[in-house]
């Protein structure tokens, strides 16, 4: 008893150590990296991002202009349906993966609805046109357009900063954008036209 006494005396000094500081309050709250953002939704449990987007969507008339614009008609022409549609849905019932990855990124993808009903009128016209453009067309352009990138990086020097930069732009846009969103277009069309 005695030993554990003196011992006690001993480690009563550093015992402050221990104690939590006066001022020290534990948080209750979740933490903002742990926690989950619900989606805002009205009391029907609409989304409010999606009920303001098709609100929107009407008051601005952008079926109207969709129907003005021809592109249901040039989508028509090229010999796209609705049956050609099929195979992205059978694809879509046959991988249920690829819906869980749709849902999982809906929240992050919800604050873009507002911005493509806002550019959707101004693209209208560029989709009708791009419709018709067969897919060899699109192929030769993604292919052309690589061939661009690689020339600009053996031609541009590498002996500053902004060449670099030049180089690394030319890569990322005319080596890796247009010609994935060519081929990725020329594939989708030419499924869709079949």
């Amino acid at each position: 008893m005695h030993f554990t006494n003196i011992l006690l005396i001993l480690l009563l000094p550093f015992s402050t150590s221990f104690n939590l500081p006066p001022t020290f309050r534990p948080n209750r709250s979740p933490s903002t990296s742990l926690s989950i953002q619900i989606a805002e939704v009205d009391a029907t449990g609409n989304n409010l991002i999606v009920k303001k987007s098709l609100a929107k969507a009407q008051e601005t008339g952008l079926l109207n202009k969709v129907y003005e614009s021809g592109l249901l008609r040039n989508a028509k022409e090229a010999g796209v349906t609705l049956t050609s549609l099929e195979p992205f849905l059978k694809l879509a019932s046959t991988n249920p993966d690829l819906l869980i990855l749709v849902e999982s990124a809906g929240p992050d993808l919800l604050p873009l609805i507002p911005t493509i009903v806002d550019t959707a009128p101004s693209l209208l016209p560029v989709l009708a046109a791009l419709i018709k453009v067969p897919s060899v067309v699109l192929i030769f352009v993604g292919l052309l357009s690589a061939f661009a990138a690689f020339g600009i990086v053996n031609i541009v020097p590498d002996d500053s900063a902004l060449n670099v930069a030049v180089q690394t732009l030319s890569v990322a846009v005319l080596g890796l954008g247009v010609p994935g969103l060519s081929l990725g277009g020329a594939k989708v069309l030419g499924d869709l036209k079949k």
